[in-house]
């Protein structure tokens, strides 16, 4: 792990925990009929590299993965969150010497 990764993955994971309990939380209100949180704040969050918490979060709580909004564009919004993870990464390195 290069520099700044040692800071920077610990944010990734508990980003993307976050987004995973969205997820549940949002079925949580779904199954009581309370208010939602909004499916472009769930999929904007996976393109801010939450894809991996958005997807866990499809898979475990059995949420939105009928729609297929969210079954095109979450694989897409891992593709692009590892791409920029790519570039973030080229730049650290570019940086570090």
């Amino acid at each position: 792990m290069g520099y700044g990764w040692d800071v920077l993955l610990p944010l990734l994971l508990g980003w993307n925990l976050l987004v995973f309990l969205l997820m549940g939380i949002d079925k949580r209100q779904a199954v009581r009929n309370r208010r939602r949180i909004r499916e472009t704040t769930l999929l904007a969050c996976a393109f801010a590299l939450g894809a991996v918490g958005l997807l866990a979060g499809m898979a475990v709580f059995r949420h939105k993965t009928k729609k297929a909004i969210f079954l095109l564009l979450g694989p897409v919004a891992l593709l692009f969150d590892l791409l920029l993870l790519v570039g973030l990464d080229a730049l650290l390195r570019q940086w570090q010497g």
